[in-house]
């Protein structure tokens, strides 16, 4: 990636260039330059500042689907990490003037400061069409200097990685364990393994009483267990689980330790209990996803970020290694396999992020769950 501090305010001519041939031109948003990803689209009416933030769009670049975005600028206390991760951001019609009294700064600046390459300014309505009939596939931004012959553009963007078979989950992941103690009397302690992990979700487990330690991605098993865990959880995180060493899981599952795991650490926990994980055509991302809950049945609207899922039968129980499984949770719009929960010990995971941030609060009862878990295998 190379960029240039001007911004938007700049007007660059921009273009963006997806692997199959197809382009659209506008202008530059953000950082002048050039950038390389997946190009995916986010469902989204709000909650940008956490998308951008969210490590899981590692080296993806995001097309926003509702057409005005910024609209409420940027302010210090919403991201879900310390940097933007996004690969690159396309907007239809970015806001002139933010309204809002936590704003500090425009969302083009944001961009510019972190070196996030953009455009706007094109018809994102019939580029996400174009994803959802072609697929998700990579994607080239160029402005300013970037910008050549398109055929050169395009040989470029094929050269980027595949997403199939990218391993990302350490290039996100913290580089030291750290702990976010709980709030009020501590209740419990759990070991989340970080592999893209979002602000806000242990702050959802210390608001029950759950101290967390925070462990990096490539934490070992004698690591996790060294924190004396009432439980563990996996995280979100981006790329393809099949890159994942399942050890730790496995050790976690042998020792029947309470289990919980969101998005990418469902598909963790599926291939651990034996599933299969493919590539989604253009994935979930959004926050108005509708999910059942099969335990209870119960429809909940519900925050996604994946273009992977877990090939498991919706209409039976499963054999595993560690007993019976059954998928809990379905998507309502696909019957993409969106929870698992193993019935002879205390695990389950969700493929979605019941954290709500951004999103709605639908699902925060999976923390519950887990808090449940956790007191049945102390008593």
């Amino acid at each position: 990636m190379t960029i240039s501090t001007r911004g938007a305010a700049a007007k660059a001519p921009a273009v963006l260039v997806l692997e199959d041939g197809r382009s659209f031109r506008g202008r530059a948003y953000g950082a002048v330059g050039e950038t390389f990803g997946e190009a995916v689209f986010n469902t989204g009416m709000t909650g940008y500042q956490e998308t951008l933030t969210d490590p899981s769009y590692h080296r993806q670049v995001v097309v926003m689907t509702a057409p005005h975005v910024g609209n409420t600028g940027v302010n210090d206390e919403d991201d879900e990490s310390k940097k933007i991760w996004v690969a690159g951001y396309v907007v239809r019609d970015p806001a002139r003037v933010p309204s809002n009294w936590r704003s500090r700064r425009t969302l083009d600046e944001q961009l510019v400061e972190q070196g996030i390459v953009g455009i706007s300014g094109i018809d994102t309505r019939a580029l996400t069409r174009h994803l959802r009939e072609r697929g998700a596939m990579r994607v080239g931004i160029f402005s300013g200097e970037a910008l050549a012959d398109e055929q050169t553009l395009l040989a470029r963007v094929k050269e980027a990685p595949q997403m199939v078979g990218a391993s990302l989950a350490a290039e996100v992941s913290t580089d030291e364990s750290y702990v976010v103690p709980a709030i009020g009397e501590k209740k419990f302690t759990v070991a989340a393994i970080d592999l893209g992990i979002k602000g806000m979700t242990p702050h959802r487990m210390a608001e029950r009483g759950i101290e967390v330690h925070v462990l990096p991605a490539t934490a070992t098993a004698e690591e996790v267990y060294a924190v004396a865990p009432d439980g563990v959880f996996l995280s979100n995180g981006p790329g393809d689980p099949s890159t994942v060493d399942l050890t730790v899981v496995k050790a976690v599952l042998d020792r029947k330790t309470p289990l919980f795991g969101i998005c990418f650490g469902n598909q963790i926990l599926g291939r651990a209990l034996g599933f299969g994980t493919y590539k989604l055509k253009y994935g979930h991302r959004g926050i108005n996803q509708p999910v059942q809950d099969r335990t209870t049945g119960k429809v909940e609207v519900t925050a996604h970020n994946h273009g992977f899922a877990v090939d498991a039968p919706l209409d039976q129980v499963s054999e595993t290694p560690y007993g019976r499984a059954e998928v809990s949770h379905v998507c309502l719009n696909d019957d993409v396999v969106e929870g698992l929960q193993l019935l002879d010990q205390p695990a389950f995971s969700v493929q979605y992020h019941p954290e709500a941030a951004a999103g709605p609060h639908d699902a925060a009862y999976l923390f519950d769950r887990f808090v449940q878990l956790m007191e049945g295998q102390r008593a």
